[in-house]
């Protein structure tokens, strides 16, 4: 019973977090749960007994890929705000 508990809890926010993150927008804000979702991603492949997937998620999804996305947003808004451009 515990665990359909925690496994639901996990389900839960996981979709909160995508939702979150696609309905974001401010694009800092956007990968930021981009990265919290990769993360809560790897510990449900961990939960479900996938602990290579559940490292190579943590690893490539969520830092490798949230690392090329937060300098992508941030060469983003320095363009825009050179241009002089808000949106």
């Amino acid at each position: 019973m515990t665990l359909l508990l925690f496994d639901l809890v996990l389900i839960a926010t996981l979709l909160t977090l995508a939702v979150a993150a696609l309905t974001s927008v401010e694009p800092r804000r956007a990968v930021m749960l981009f990265i919290a979702f990769g993360l809560w991603l790897a510990l449900v492949w961990a939960r479900l007994g996938a602990p290579d997937v559940a490292l190579a998620e943590a690893a490539i999804g969520a830092g490798l890929g949230g690392a090329l996305m937060l300098a992508a947003a941030r060469r983003a808004a320095r363009r825009r705000q050179r241009t002089g451009r808000e949106g």
